[in-house]
Parts: C-alpha cells; structure tokens; sequence
C-alpha cells in the first residue's frame, strides 16, 4: 500500500504521512466582506444593465424626464412615442416590423430562452460532461420574423448539426413550438435554429398573378413557411412532384402553368402534357398545351421521342457556344408535364412501350436542362421500382405522404431527421409540401397556390395558344 507524502489536517488524517500540513485560515473583519458582496452585486447590476441597454437605457430616459420636467412632459412623449410608431406602422407595415418590432422581439424571446437554455440542452441530451464538467452550446443570438425564430448556436467541440437534428422533436416541445428545423450556420462551429411558432401556410394561397415575361430563375408558385413567396428556378433543373391521393400535385401543375402562362401567350414556352390518367386533370387547361396526350400510350412514346430529337438538334447547334438554352420564339423552352409518371414507367403492360418511354425520359432528364426542355412528373408510389432514375431529378417536392419511409425515397436520405415530415401533413392543407433543391440539403415548408376550375379555364382563354398536332388529343 502506498503512503501519501503529504497529509492536508483538515482534511483526511493520515498518521503515517511524513509531512503534515496545515491550511492557513485568513480572517477578515465583517465590513470587508459587506464591501466584496457590495462590490460584487454592482458588477453584476452593471453587466446586466449593459447588456440589456435596449431596455435600460429607455427606462432611465424616461426617469430622467420624470425627474427633471415632471408627470406631464414623461406623459406627452410616451403618447407622442406611441403616434409616431403607429402611423409608422398603419403606413408602411414592412418597415415597421424589420425595424421596430421584430428586433425588439428578438431580445424578448432572447431573455426567455436564455432562462430554461440549461435545463433545455440537459433533457434534450445536447450537454457534454467531459472530465466533470458540463459543456453547453452557446446562445449567441436570435432573430425574429413572421411566425419564426431563429436562433444562432455555438456548439460543442464533437458535436454536429445532426446531433440536433436528432434532438429536434425534444427541442419543439420544450420550447413549445411547432417545429424545429436545423440548419448549418455561417461559420463551421455554429448552427441555425429555426423554431416555428405560428403557421402561415394554414390559409389557402389564391392564384399569384401572372408575370408578363417569365423570370425562369425565379417563378412564382406560392408562399414559404416563413412568409415570403415561394420561387422556383427552373434553368437547369428537373422537378420530380410526389404525393399521396388528394395531397394537391394538381396545385404544383397548375401554379407552374400559371407562372409561365405569358411566355405560353408570347410564343417562349410550349407546355407538352401528359395525362395517362385519361385527362381528368390537364384537359381543362388543354388550349395552354402545344401537345397533349390522354389514352394513347403509343402517342406518348412517340412525343417523348420527339422531344429527345428536338434536344439533341438544339445541342448540336449549341456546342460550344452557350452552356443554357435562351427561349426564343423560333426555339421556346420545352416544358413536359406527366401527371402520373408511374403509368408510363412501371404499370404499362406492354413492355416494348414501357423500354421507350424509360428510355426516352432517362435522356431527356440526364440531357434535356441545359437545352430547355424540363420535365415536371408527378407520382403517388415513390419506390424504387416505380421511380429508377429519381436521382435525375435535382429539384424534389414532396407533399403529403402516406409513411415516413417514403419521405427519404423521395427527397433523400435522413430528409425526415432534417425536417421534412410529411407523413404528418393533414389532408386538411392540399399544397403544402416540403421542397428539396439541388445542394441544399435542408427541406423547405411551401404552399403552392390553389387554382379552381374557373381559374384555369380562364387563364386557359387568355393565355393559351391551342395548336393541334399529330400526337395531339382533340
């Protein structure tokens, strides 16, 4: 058994240890320590009263006023204060909220959520204990805006964005919002939390109107999770649309119709459409349509077969000279629509058939972005076999979906960890979708806008250019 060299008396006694030592005990007269915990407590009132100036400094200027001029004057520029950020607000409400409010909600919700960060991190499992301490991420800051809050966190050393992820739902709860969405931030050692209070996708979005000319980096479908328009780009992309029966893959259609209905009207689009399902859905818009097809599955081999050949005579005139197609009247972007791309891909009988419409898509979706013709599918069953080349697709939206395995097949893996819940969508809230883009790995919570009967058949009237070819259904 080893002896300890030195035995602390005021601690455990150890008789055998060679050398005893003794702590000395200092003592100090009361009134020394009323003036450290004097002292101590003014750096604390100090701290605190710079580090909330937003609120210490108007108090003490309205103190001040008391003081100096009286009840009177204090009430006059509190009701003059108070004018003047309601006119602000009434006249030009976007400013009002940037400015006013929402920073000043910030440090509200930046003091609440400073209260229960400790015991929020612990039961949600983000604390790290190393060598008896207990590490947690930093608070660093928050911002507000309609419905949202999102907060900027320092983490832990060893941790990463996914460890949040994962805690996500625990978070939710604990700071009592809908959802919690985790991004990475602007620097390698921070994270964004989005937490999601209010939810602006509740309300049906009406028809957007429709652009003169098509900003086809940028087309108006809807409204985003955090209040401001949903915008698409379709340059070099293709969009593939899942989602269960009655989930609103007829709102996705339509808004991207409606968004490029001038560039129909102006000759710089030619929308080619796709309806195995007998045209219960596209043939109300059919004047928007330059090629349509319903019930012959030969028609639609063959349209599809045409589009490869218009690709590849536009990619052999463009070679070398650009890297995007430019619409052009004489050469209008080509947009090709498929309401239920599984029909043409795995439940087609005939097997000759179904090895050219896969072979024809495959081109045109590996081939077709940079020469202007895009593909938008739409499909119920995302599996695998349904769906072979779903990697084509940069641009995935998802809307309601019957499990949540089928989640990841359809934007991608650990989509669902990251925020993507769509098997939780409510059928009460057609539309609503989670959308994945390319290099983004975060999903996005959008609303697309809802066109009635009435509305397309109108905009069909004003915008459309019927013009019936072969392979067209009259």
């Amino acid at each position: 058994m080893t002896v300890p060299f030195i035995n602390v008396i005021r601690g455990q006694e150890i008789p055998e240890a060679p050398l005893n030592v003794r702590t000395p005990v200092v003592r100090i007269p009361i009134w020394m320590a009323v003036a450290w915990w004097c002292l101590r407590g003014l750096g604390r009132l100090v701290r605190g009263y710079i580090r909330h100036w937003w609120l210490t400094l108007p108090l003490t200027g309205l103190g001040w006023l008391y003081l100096e001029h009286g009840a009177f004057t204090l009430a006059t520029v509190v009701v003059a204060v108070a004018l003047v950020a309601t006119v602000w607000a009434l006249s030009h409400r976007p400013s009002w909220l940037r400015l006013g409010w929402w920073p000043v909600k910030a440090r509200i919700r930046l003091w609440q959520y400073r209260r229960v960060w400790h015991p929020a991190m612990a039961t949600a499992r983000l604390a790290v204990t190393w060598d008896t301490h207990t590490v947690l991420p930093i608070l660093k800051k928050v911002r507000c805006g309609a419905g949202i809050d999102e907060v900027t966190v320092r983490i832990v050393s060893g941790q990463t964005p996914d460890d949040f992820a994962l805690a996500s739902e625990r978070l939710a709860h604990t700071f009592g919002v809908r959802q919690v969405k985790v991004t990475p931030g602007r620097r390698p050692d921070t994270i964004t939390l989005t937490l999601l209070r209010g939810d602006p996708l509740a309300t049906l979005v009406e028809p957007l109107p429709v652009p003169f000319v098509p900003d086809f980096t940028a087309l108006p479908l809807g409204r985003r999770e955090d209040g401001r328009p949903l915008t698409l780009r379709l340059f070099g992309t293709q969009i593939l649309v899942a989602g269960a029966t009655d989930a609103g893959k007829g709102s996705v259609i339509w808004s991207t119709v409606r968004a490029v209905a001038g560039g129909i009207r102006a000759g710089l689009v030619e929308v080619w459409a796709f309806d195995p399902k007998g045209g219960m859905e596209l043939a109300i818009g059919r004047p928007l349509f330059a090629r349509f097809a319903c019930d012959d599955y030969t028609a639609m081999a063959d349209m599809l077969e045409e589009a490869v050949a218009t690709m590849r005579r536009r990619t052999g005139r463009l070679r070398g000279l650009t890297r995007q197609h430019i619409p052009t009247v004489d050469e209008p972007l080509i947009l090709i629509i498929v309401d239920e791309l599984a029909a043409l891909t795995a439940y087609l009988t005939d097997r000759q058939l179904k090895e050219r419409i896969k072979n024809a898509l495959g081109v045109l979706l590996s081939q077709g972005r940079a020469v202007g013709v895009h593909v938008l599918a739409c499909l119920q069953d995302p599996r695998k076999e349904v769906l072979p080349f779903r990697n084509l697709f940069p641009t995935r939206i998802a809307l309601r979906l019957a499990e949540d395995k089928e989640v990841d097949l359809v934007l991608n893996d650990g989509s669902r960890d990251r925020g993507a819940l769509c098997d939780q969508i409510p059928k009460s809230l057609p539309g609503v979708a989670y959308l994945l883009l390319d290099g983004d790995p975060t999903p996005m919570r959008v609303r697309f806008s809802y066109l009635s009967d009435a509305d397309i058949r109108a905009m069909a009237t004003e915008y459309g250019r019927l013009r019936l070819t072969e392979g067209s259904a009259a």
